[in-house]
């Protein structure tokens, strides 16, 4: 057990293995084995901070194999309340290009085999997930990201993928016939166990690249991925420090309630 604190935490995801110099690393052990990495904690913007790298710092973790469980778990059991994810994304319309910064307001799971929850026993316990992203999160981040120059997309819906690979052409051409307008690996099943520990959780996505069946070409690679990522990762990381600072302190939203008339089957810190 630890005596370190945070109220927000911090998940960046590839490109994003560190988030401010000079936090105290925080080891801490779950029920579900070690986080990612030791969680790094501080003080930003005058708020206590926990980071946590998605990947591992070394980027260890391929998508379908990172502790997602442990790693919401070690959050909340520091007394993490509200989380921001910034991510890596591919863009399923030709009108958000390499650069763009989304803040959907939808997802949908196309992965399998992973964890992706915590009520393993104890009975059929059924949660709210009609709308998987904290309302206030998602509006403070539009805000703070009009303010700090960037033209973000409103809303949209995250298509999630087992990975490691990347999508083929026909199974991008599918997901945006559906009207589903970005792909990524990690979003789920991260912001359902979010919603089980009665956490907000806002996410932010960079576009990196036009999937592969948006346009001709020999579709994406890892390199391009990490080089928009690169290019981009210091205005992000100055955005997220912003945001750090202008989430509200009270939370005045649905996601405190999640667990009402619900108890974890492992207790929760």
């Amino acid at each position: 057990m630890t005596t370190a604190n945070a109220e927000i935490g911090v998940i960046g995801g590839s490109g994003f293995y560190s988030f401010l110099d000079g936090l105290d690393e925080v080891r801490v052990d779950t029920p579900y084995g070690p986080p990612s990495d030791p969680i790094a904690v501080g003080t930003v913007a005058g708020r206590r901070v926990a980071f946590l790298p998605r990947h591992g710092r070394d980027h260890r973790y391929p998508p379908h194999k990172i502790p997602y469980r442990a790693n919401l778990w070690a959050l909340r059991s520091l007394g993490v309340r509200q989380v921001i994810a910034p991510s890596a994304v591919g863009s399923l319309t030709p009108a958000y290009g390499p650069g763009t910064l989304a803040v959907p307001d939808q997802l949908v799971d196309r992965t399998y085999g992973r964890a992706q929850t915590f009520y393993d026993e104890g009975g059929a316990i059924h949660l709210s997930f009609a709308d998987p992203y904290c309302p206030v999160g998602r509006r403070t981040a539009l805000d703070t990201a009009h303010k700090a120059g960037w033209e973000p997309v409103d809303g949209g819906t995250l298509v999630v993928i087992e990975g490691p690979r990347f999508s083929t052409r026909a199974e991008s051409q599918w997901y945006a016939a559906q009207g589903w307008t970005l792909v990524g690996m990690t979003g789920h099943p991260e912001a359902v166990l979010a919603r089980e520990l009665a956490l907000c959780y806002t996410p932010l996505c960079l576009v990196t690249d036009l999937d592969a069946g948006i346009e001709e070409g020999e579709g994406v690679t890892m390199e391009e991925v990490f080089r928009v990522f690169a290019g981009n990762v210091d205005r992000l990381r100055t955005l997220v420090t912003t945001l750090v600072e202008s989430l509200p302190a009270d939370r005045a939203c649905p996601c405190p309630h999640a667990l009402d008339d619900m108890e974890l089957p492992l207790q929760l810190p």
